[in-house]
């Protein structure tokens, strides 16, 4: 009789670990533990590379069809994930070791001193994901970004400044999201090309200004968000995103705490030293208020503010705002279209090119 119900009970959980191998197939899920490292950025005193470690995600996408279900679907697998708190990840940098453990939600990062001269550049760094006996278990690719001799670091927020993505707007901004996929989403016009040109701003050589995009949306979008970028040729640059997301939480996708962008920014103040910031954002959440404490505190690293308008309601308050950062002596411009950008930066002399 025991082993009647035994048996039983072994074919059950034979069964439920088959179905969920085809759930997994199906969603084109894995839940083999997977190291992300997003691109990092440092300078001669500090290096900084972060990640994930997760235990459920979603794999890569290989096709962008113009299918509203499969769209629908990819985007949810990006939020269909499980992290791995208390997880040991190893880099190497210049023969050292080093070592960071896993955070609540997966969140890893590493900062430290590169003990040499660094040489401006992308750098690429290995990290391993360790298990309890210390053996490799997953192994993970990222690069860090040290800057030459350049004499500005763009800041730009995402949605709504340069992604079209409706955030004032709940119900277009969940359709745009959950419909669309990377390819078939669009910048607002003109913005590549001002892109570009603040990238050579100020250069006489090859070089390229830093990017750093800044955004309230989450790192489950950063696939998509790095996949948008190459597809429509924006200036290469680091992700500073949002904590991660379940898929319980969608609905709140682009809500995260605005508090903890000014510190991200911050910190990438601290690290860029010697190089003037230009800040870009839009009007439909609290970018101009943001760029407005950033001013108070670092007035003379900031070289000027852009504005997209994109939520008519905030008007009145956005130009107030503009007004106080243009009496702080930093030039503003608060604009429709990306040509009254891209005029605005030929008129304060960002580049011979504009």
């Amino acid at each position: 009789m025991q082993n009647s119900f035994d048996l039983h009970k072994v074919k059950q959980i034979s069964f439920l670990k088959r179905f969920k191998r085809k759930l997994l197939f199906w969603f084109r899920l894995t839940n083999v533990p997977v190291l992300k490292v997003y691109n990092g950025y440092g300078n001669q005193q500090t290096l900084v590379i972060f990640g994930h470690v997760l235990n459920l995600s979603s794999l890569p996408r290989q096709t962008y069809r113009k299918n509203l279900l499969t769209n629908f679907f990819s985007m949810l697998r990006l939020f269909m994930v499980k992290a791995s708190p208390c997880m040991t990840v190893k880099l190497e940098w210049a023969g050292i070791t080093y070592k960071a453990e896993s955070e609540d939600d997966g969140f890893f990062r590493f900062e430290w001193t590169p003990g040499g001269v660094v040489k401006p550049g992308k750098h690429e760094v290995k990290l391993n994901l360790l298990d309890k006996a210390a053996s490799v278990i997953a192994e993970a690719t990222g690069h860090i970004y040290v800057p030459d001799e350049y004499k500005y670091a763009i800041i730009s927020d995402i949605d709504d400044t340069f992604l079209i993505s409706h955030s004032s707007n709940l119900r277009r901004r969940l359709y745009v999201l959950l419909t669309k996929n990377a390819h078939s989403r669009r910048p607002f016009e003109g913005v590549v090309n001002h892109y570009k040109l603040l990238a050579n701003a100020g250069l006489k050589t090859g070089a390229k200004n830093p990017f750093f995009y800044v955004s309230s949306s989450e790192w489950n979008l950063y696939e998509f968000l790095l996949e948008f970028s190459r597809k429509h040729e924006l200036p290469e640059g680091v992700f500073l995103l949002s904590q991660l997301k379940k898929l319980s939480q969608v609905l709140a996708t682009g809500q995260g705490k605005h508090a903890t962008k000014f510190m991200r920014i911050a910190r990438i103040v601290e690290a860029f030293p010697n190089q003037q910031l230009i800040l870009l954002g839009d009007d439909s959440q609290k970018d101009p208020e943001i760029y407005l404490s950033l001013i108070e505190h670092f007035q003379r690293k900031i070289n000027c503010v852009y504005i997209r308008k994109t939520f008519r309601k905030n008007y009145t308050a956005v130009k107030e705002i503009v007004e106080k950062i243009e009496k702080a002596g930093v030039p503003c411009c608060y604009f429709e279209h990306s040509a009254e950008a891209i005029i605005h930066s030929k008129e304060i002399g960002l580049s011979e090119s504009i």
